[in-house]
């Protein structure tokens, strides 16, 4: 009994502290999941700066002493304004008034976790990759996904001193079971060697177990997270900046991508379209000619004299390469003050031969190194096959902005993937979602729907409401 129970000692004190850790840290990596899920459409990710609301970092300092109104401020900021508090009615009117979203049904445990989640990326105690990651600044123009970090390491180390510790109890135990058998005089002629001990059938059933439980864990979570990269910036054949075409110059965003509202795709803009700005507009504002060029050599623009190269033209590589040669020389002269009929000097030539090299890095062809083809857009949002998506299902009859689910693409150098296109997500959106029922004769239909929002029994309808949680909505 004295063997036992010391061996269940050592095992529970154990447990306690794998359980104090593991919750610990469970704690933020919850929040960091609800947080992204629930809070950073409308809250900057660094926890420092403000956004469409206030910045998060320390929020429980200003709530100091009223805990609970935190609580109900998180799950329904509306009831508590009409309370009258006056925190929150100045903090109401100081946002323009913009109301933040409900959600009456997060828990006391997953509020503490986002909480806890907030202060550690607010006073830098969470891992600096997962702060990169959050801020967005790792991510834009690596041409990687950034991998946020996580605690394998530290699970990995728990786990082989767990191991450890398994094991010289497990030796212990032998050990006294011998000495207890010597005492009673029916020991066996040799002691139990640890090479017995591991290949006994207690632990080989339990190693085959855990390989399949681990097995099985690995392969379901890398099944959710296919296509999810969240924060993936691809370095893009052309450098197009968004915030100046999207943000600076105010070009509506459905006037490139055209089929978002018409179509299930919101397709990359065909070089035609770039071309309907870009035959009066040669010169960019960040790249000078550079990029441009890519764009006129793709569609065979002949910059020089306005006009699109014939067939013949655009398919020999020498005459293509002799239009951009006097393109790319014209400019530079101009630009450092030489007259037309000087020589390049050695920086000019360089400026040629880069560009030039630029143009047929940055175009395909079957030609081999060619000056002329379509541009190689890096795709950056990518749902599964066996996802269903219709963008003008969303935009024209939803009336949903883009820059809800892209972000503020009009101030990204670089556009990044924002939010993370899982499954969790957009059933949050559709559990919080109202449908525009006055906007839509097809809602008509919903005559229940329509007497209840008439008689007050009902202030909303989501898309929920409407089916829109039905597995064959996206998976048909």
């Amino acid at each position: 009994m004295i063997k036992k129970s010391l061996f269940f000692k050592y095992i529970l004190l154990l447990v306690l502290g794998l359980s104090f850790y593991s919750t610990h840290a469970a704690s933020k990596e919850d929040g960091k999941a609800l947080f992204k899920q629930y809070c950073a459409q409308c809250h900057n990710k660094n926890m420092k700066d403000k956004l469409t609301g206030p910045a998060l970092g320390a929020v429980e300092e200003r709530w100091e002493g009223r805990e609970e109104l935190l609580y109900s401020w998180i799950r329904n900021s509306q009831e508590v304004i009409a309370s009258g508090d006056e925190y929150a009615v100045n903090l109401y009117n100081e946002y323009g008034k913009s109301v933040m979203n409900p959600f009456t049904f997060l828990e006391d445990d997953q509020i503490e976790s986002i909480l806890t989640y907030v202060n550690c990326m607010y006073d830098g105690s969470c891992d600096p990759k997962v702060l990169a990651a959050a801020a967005g600044g790792a991510a834009v123009g690596t041409g990687v996904a950034v991998e946020e970090s996580s605690n394998n390491f530290l699970y990995i180390a728990l786990f082989v001193i767990l191991g450890l510790l398994a094991l010289v109890l497990a030796r212990i135990t032998a050990n006294l079971n011998y000495l207890s058998k010597v005492k009673e005089g029916n020991a066996p002629a040799t002691r139990g060697t640890l090479a017995d001990i591991l290949t006994s059938k207690g632990v080989v059933g339990f190693l085959v177990f855990a390989l399949i439980v681990f097995a099985g864990y690995t392969t379901i979570n890398n099944a959710i997270d296919l296509n999810r990269q969240q924060t993936y910036a691809p370095d893009q054949p052309i450098k197009f900046s968004h915030a100046m075409h999207a943000g600076s110059q105010k070009i509506d965003c459905q006037y490139c991508h055209d089929g978002a509202r018409r179509s299930k795709h919101s397709v990359i803009p065909a070089a035609n379209t770039c071309m309907n700005c870009h035959k009066a507009i040669k010169k960019g504002s960040n790249y000078g000619t550079a990029e441009l060029s890519k764009i006129y050599a793709s569609v065979g623009y002949n910059p020089i004299n306005d006009t699109y190269m014939k067939e013949e033209t655009r398919m020999n590589n020498d005459s293509v390469k002799a239009v951009f040669t006097e393109w790319i020389s014209s400019n530079f002269k101009a630009d450092n003050g030489l007259a037309e009929e000087d020589e390049l000097n050695d920086a000019g030539m360089r400026v040629v031969a880069e560009q030039l090299d630029g143009i047929v890095g940055s175009l395909t062809s079957d030609v081999k190194e060619s000056l002329y083809g379509p541009i190689p857009w890096v795709r950056i949002h990518n749902l599964p096959d066996h996802v269903y998506f219709n963008h003008a299902q969303h935009v024209t009859v939803g009336k949903v902005e883009c820059q809800e689910c892209h972000g503020k693409v009009e101030e990204m150098e670089v556009v990044y993937q924002h939010s993370p296109l899982s499954m969790g997500w957009c059933i949050n959106c559709h559990r919080k979602t109202d449908v525009k029922f006055a906007e839509n004769e097809y809602y008509k239909a919903y005559e229940n729907y329509h007497d209840q929002m008439r008689s007050g029994d009902r202030e909303s309808v989501t898309v929920e409401d409407i089916g829109g949680l039905e597995c064959q909505k996206c998976h048909y």
